[in-house]
């Protein structure tokens, strides 16, 4: 639905990426906001970890609790969000996240600027089947992102 060239996606619509084993809708992308940021809902399933821990260079991340909890590290320091708690994760910041709990997690995660929803796609261009870590770590390192496992 388009608002005076706005748009209203109501919660777990929008556009489906299937990528690093979490559901990621992208809600809004970079031609979307002029590059100023994107922003994706993730869930997490129960007792499911999310990517090992890792640096963005590019961009700064955020996160808003919608459901469940989430356990996060940041930069030596861990966090367990709850629903409508909200997290800074800056960039240049080793960081990772899990949901060791029975009950699935939902986040919404701001990234500023955008661009994060093209590495996500091309994750997700990959081709099915077990996936050889020197080429998830190449993809990485095209977007500026350092994976620390």
């Amino acid at each position: 639905m388009t608002l005076g060239g706005g748009y209203m996606l109501p919660s777990r619509e929008g556009h489906a990426i299937a990528a690093i084993g979490l559901g990621i809708t992208m809600k809004t992308n970079g031609p979307s906001t002029r590059d100023a940021y994107s922003l994706f809902e993730y869930t997490i399933p129960a007792r499911t970890d999310g990517p090992p821990p890792h640096i963005h260079t590019r961009e700064d991340e955020s996160f808003i609790c919608l459901a469940g909890r989430l356990d996060v590290h940041l930069g030596g320091e861990d966090f367990v969000l709850r629903h409508g708690d909200y997290l800074f994760l800056p960039r240049d910041v080793v960081h990772a996240f899990r949901n060791p709990y029975e009950e699935e997690s939902r986040v919404i995660s701001v990234v500023s600027p955008a661009g994060l929803e093209e590495y996500y796609q091309a994750l997700a261009d990959m081709p099915p089947g077990p996936k050889d870590i020197s080429v998830i770590k190449g993809i990485m390192a095209d977007f500026g992102i350092e994976l620390l496992a």
